[in-house]
């Protein structure tokens, strides 16, 4: 007899935006609805914050309350270092606060998170070690927010060399991956000159590291215009990345059937 093929290992590959990462908790929010199992996460700067909360079993409804809650004063403080204007010192202190002063190992499912090294601009994902730090680290913008010292590496937001990053999913154990994809280039023309540039930074990070192409399922929130910087938007983040979830269910329920069949 023909053994069974094996079950597939999903992964989730949640990609930065910034505030715009709060649309990652609507679709974590339809894909536990529908018992849809993750088995790993990859995340890079917010794609990190919220899948280290949630591998660490936080629940989606205290994200939600942690998002209505949320400013930029709980997670920066002004920095006097040469490397950066402020520090994400108090976001790692919240993770902490949150969900304990975790390592890796603790988590309840596998985490990938992709940093960069800012002196060699080389990407690194960390899977081992304390898992607050390496979420500061993989949201710290460099330039404007205070790299992290980890391993004898100056680290920053992973999100320039990898934005999506379907690979470190795999690097963990996913055999599929289902992709977040935060960014949807848009040219305002009410930005006069400075419109094209804007656009073509979106899409310079969307494209960075190639996981919106290599994703096995890709689910795109309706953010084109949205901001990236404020939380009080949280519930309309949150919704569309409820609808783009929703709306990808009958696309990823054909693909997982294909290669369970």
């Amino acid at each position: 007899m023909r053994p069974p093929p094996p079950t597939p290992r999903i992964g989730l590959a949640l990609g930065g935006g910034a505030v715009r990462g709060l649309a990652h908790i609507g679709v974590l929010s339809i894909l536990e609805r529908e018992r849809i199992p993750i088995d790993c996460v990859s995340g890079v700067s917010v794609g990190a914050i919220v899948g280290a909360a949630y591998c660490a079993g936080l629940p989606i409804e205290d994200m939600r309350k942690l998002a209505a809650t949320s400013s930029w004063r709980r997670l920066a403080s002004r920095s006097r270092s040469r490397w950066g204007l402020v520090s994400f010192d108090r976001l790692e202190r919240l993770l902490v606060m949150m969900l304990g002063d975790l390592d890796f190992a603790d988590l309840d499912l596998p985490l990938a998170v992709v940093t960069m090294d800012v002196d060699t601009g080389q990407r690194v994902v960390l899977c081992q070690g304390q898992v607050a730090p390496a979420v500061r680290a993989s949201s710290s913008v460099p330039g404007f927010v205070t790299p992290v010292q980890i391993g004898g590496r100056l680290l920053g937001d992973g999100g320039i060399v990898d934005n999506l990053p379907a690979g470190a999913a795999r690097e963990v154990g996913a055999t599929f991956v289902i992709g977040v994809d935060l960014f949807q280039p848009v040219y305002n023309r009410a930005w006069g000159p400075f419109g094209p540039g804007l656009a073509a930074i979106e899409t310079l990070v969307q494209r960075a590291g190639g996981g919106v192409d290599t994703a096995d399922c890709l689910i795109t929130p309706r953010l084109a215009g949205q901001t990236y910087l404020r939380f009080s938007r949280a519930q309309e983040l949150i919704a569309a990345g409820e609808a783009a979830a929703e709306a990808a269910l009958p696309t990823l329920r054909a693909a997982l059937k294909e290669i369970r069949d």
